[in-house]
């Protein structure tokens, strides 16, 4: 006797994870760290998380480029990334991965506000790591501690997060 009961309802379905509540969060998180590290409150989420810039015509006073407001000689904009789980080192060796799209959409952002570009990156449950201009300050001083880093495309280097912050806080600042 064949059972014709479905089975298939009693599976559970994975929880759809709301990617933008993931990204907000993420934002918030690394604005705490910045603000708690460099003692100050200056570090918050962006409007619209750096949209807003781009689609409304506002004076240039008021226009919020990248992820982060940052204070306001802090000379490096700041574009955060969560998730990605599908990126693995082999993504560095291919031009056409989202990391390198990220790199272009922080540069383009920094170049708009005229400061210098960082991603910020964390997979679930990982740590956070920068990617960072091989030629910046922050690049220069890591070196000089001898900080792991890995060089990658477009003239970046990859490095944790945590080393970033160990750093001398006035190389951040103009």
């Amino acid at each position: 006797m064949e059972d014709s009961y479905n089975f298939e309802k009693l599976r559970k379905k994975p929880k759809r994870k709301n990617s933008k509540a993931k990204g907000s969060a993420f934002e918030r998180k690394v604005a705490k760290i910045l603000n708690e590290h460099f003692e100050t409150t200056d570090f918050q989420r962006s409007p619209g998380s750096g949209a807003y810039a781009t689609t409304h015509n506002l004076p240039d006073h008021l226009k919020i480029h990248g992820d982060l407001i940052t204070p306001q000689n802090f000379i490096y904009s700041i574009e955060c990334k969560k998730g990605y789980n599908n990126l693995d080192i082999y993504s560095l060796l291919d031009p056409k991965s989202k990391i390198y799209e990220f790199i272009k959409q922080a540069e383009k952002d920094a170049n708009q506000a005229k400061k210098e570009a960082i991603v910020l990156m964390a997979q679930d449950r990982r740590d956070i790591i920068a990617l960072i201009k091989q030629d910046s300050h922050i690049s220069n001083q890591l070196n000089l501690n001898k900080k792991r880093i890995i060089h990658i495309l477009n003239n970046y280097i990859l490095v944790s997060f945590k080393d970033v912050l160990s750093i001398d806080s006035s190389l951040f600042f103009n």
